[in-house]
């Protein structure tokens, strides 16, 4: 179960980011609300998977999903730039975030 929360946790990060992009500084009002939404979930579900999981691990695992969620969101829906080798290390985060997971059992 606390897998399942860091999991959402990590999507909530990413959900988050990405409301943040769309709120434009917090200028408008429905993307500035899925912000702090999203934000509120994901340090809920970060907060749940706390409970069992250790504390470097857990934070590893939330940044990595919500670092590599942002980048490719980012360069699929907002057209950021990409090269191959932003896309080699983002995913060696996928594949640090997976090994963390492998070796915590």
């Amino acid at each position: 179960m606390a897998w399942i929360a860091l999991l959402i946790a990590g999507l909530g990060e990413v959900g988050g980011v990405i409301s943040l992009k769309l709120s434009e500084g917090f200028t408008k009002l429905k993307p500035s609300i899925f912000t702090l939404v999203f934000g509120s979930i994901s340090f809920f579900m970060l907060s749940v998977s706390l409970k069992v999981l250790p504390v470097g691990t857990a934070y590893a695992i939330w940044t990595g999903i919500g670092s590599a969620g942002s980048v490719l969101i980012g360069m699929y829906w907002f057209k950021e730039p990409k090269n191959r080798m932003q896309l080699v290390l983002i995913s060696c985060v996928v594949i640090s975030v997976v090994g963390l997971r492998v070796a915590e059992g």
